[in-house]
């Protein structure tokens, strides 16, 4: 069979590791970006995001010839948004072609449209062949200002399933999330993906990069418990479970088990014994008490843990907390890992947060399929409570961030200025991100369901604020937001999204 060869412009379908087809562009890439060096490659742009990527030639196929077959074994939203986003560029393509049929000839010949031809692999001069009709397809998209997640991912090659593939969230927020980052500040992909601990004594790895050969995740065959089933917990169990792990839950509400009974949990009476009957024991609850409680209390985790049983803290609380926690495990000979996660509810259900882990090293390779299936990626940043540290400052920018894009519409409401506009604005500049588009236009909707606690963002900034304190650090900007979250909580927005600190402006 031919190699089938393609250059800038043509439209294709790419696959990503475990991720589905999706219809994209091959676009020239930044002067300063090296290809990989390996297996030949394209750089291509996808449609309906703003992310590009280097994608492997065989894991490319040319979009009109397998069009009909992708669309059938691809349902969803996301992937209908993109493949409409196709049929707008060529309409508006094909209006350009007939625009400058008109115009560019004096004697009113008209260039006749040529589709995309594919080049076998005896073909040489593949510029040569290129049809100038097509300029448009290239000259009317610039290239990327912004790069982010460039690479084809550990699987070198793929063959194209004919049984449907679900609508993946993995490979929308793959596609979409994180994407502001400018290409000034790049660095090739197989620098920013590898292990790096000389400087900062932290390791960095990426879920894609221990996938398995047919792009999923091999399951531990460790038993997992889960402890606690609120926003975040409930999304990462229903991963875990997904990817194929054996996994016990308890939550303290019992009725918050059943659905994951229902898809193949099994369920644990209390918390003493889920830690005594599974091998590793991940608890994810809301505050430093209920930590603690957790672990400490009657029926509790430290009651069922036996020398070498695992025990990871994914709640985010202060570092004082984890010594604690850690201690007392370990003094039972158990092996403790902290890991709490940067992320919403939303990420937490589409398997695309970021862990933070410390502690015993040995505990988080352990943890490793348990993390691919819960995070995009994850960080060992050493020892216990370096976790806790980072996370709280991670919450206390995003809080007080949160906080000041509220301000600013409330502001250009006061001043007689529209709010949409000032979003549209805010979209358009080196500020736009999923993140603000997506709180300011709930905030425009007046939804404040929440995808992350008003409650505990401010337990994360006080937290943070006393963790400075410790250090003799200021911390000026997130006192002055922690007061306006202490406002917002005091009208009733506790149980709310972040973004309900709007409502603290006006009222």
């Amino acid at each position: 069979m031919a190699t089938v060869h393609l250059r800038i412009g043509d439209l294709v379908w790419g696959k990503l590791g475990r991720y589905p087809p999706w219809p994209g562009k091959v676009v020239s890439p930044p002067k300063d970006l090296k290809k990989p060096r390996g297996k030949k490659c394209h750089f291509v742009k996808f449609f309906g995001t703003e992310d590009h990527a280097w994608i492997k030639v065989e894991q490319l196929k040319p979009y009109h010839a397998h069009k009909e077959e992708m669309i059938k074994i691809n349902k969803g939203k996301r992937f209908q948004q993109a493949v409409d986003a196709v049929e707008d560029f060529l309409k508006k393509a094909k209006g350009k072609e007939q625009n400058s049929d008109g115009k560019g000839d004096s004697k009113g010949k008209k260039t006749p449209n040529k589709p995309l031809k594919i080049l076998e692999e005896d073909d040489e001069d593949l510029s040569a062949l290129k049809d100038p009709s097509e300029k448009d397809l290239t000259d009317s998209d610039p290239e990327p200002s912004t790069l982010e997640r460039l690479g084809a991912g550990p699987g070198s090659g793929f063959t194209w399933e004919s049984s449907p593939v679900k609508d993946d969230p993995h490979f929308h927020h793959f596609l979409l999330s994180q994407s502001e980052k400018p290409a000034s500040s790049m660095e090739p992909i197989s620098k920013r993906l590898k292990i790096i601990e000389e400087d900062s004594g932290s390791t960095s790895i990426q879920a894609a990069d221990s996938t398995a050969i047919n792009g999923s995740i091999t399951p531990t065959d460790k038993r997992i418990g889960f402890l606690g089933l609120g926003l975040m917990g409930s999304g990462i169990v229903s991963n875990l479970l997904k990817m194929g792990h054996v996994v016990t839950v308890w939550n303290r509400t019992a009725e918050k088990c059943d659905l994951f009974i229902q898809e193949g949990a099994r369920l644990g009476r209390t918390p003493a014994e889920v830690a005594s009957t599974c091998d590793i024991t991940f608890s994810c609850v809301s505050d430093p008490k209920a930590a603690r409680d957790l672990v400490l209390g009657p029926s509790g985790v430290l009651q069922g843990i036996r020398p070498g049983k695992c025990y990871i803290e994914m709640s985010t609380v202060d570092p004082e907390t984890i010594t604690e926690l850690s201690q007392v495990i370990t003094s039972r000979g158990g092996r403790f890992l902290e890991a709490p996660v940067a992320g919403s509810q939303q990420l937490s259900n589409d398997g695309m947060l970021v862990i933070l882990a410390a502690g015993d090293r040995t505990v988080y390779e352990d943890c490793s399929s348990c993390f691919q299936a819960m995070g995009k990626t994850s960080f060992f940043l050493g020892e216990a409570g370096n976790a806790a540290r980072m996370m709280l400052i991670l919450n206390m920018v995003q809080g007080s961030f949160m906080a000041t894009i509220a301000e600013g519409l409330t502001l250009a409401q006061a001043t007689g200025q529209s709010q949409q506009t000032f979003l549209d604005i805010l979209c358009q500049g080196q500020m736009a991100s999923t993140f603000v588009d997506q709180k300011c236009q709930n905030i425009l909707q007046g939804n404040f369901k929440p995808d992350y606690y008003l409650k505990h963002i401010q337990k994360d900034l006080r937290l943070a604020i006393s963790m400075g304190d410790m250090a003799n650090h200021p911390t000026p900007m997130a006192a002055a937001a922690n007061e306006v979250y202490k406002r917002a909580k005091a009208l009733d927005q506790s149980d709310n999204d972040i973004s309900a600190v709007y409502r603290a402006y006006i009222h």
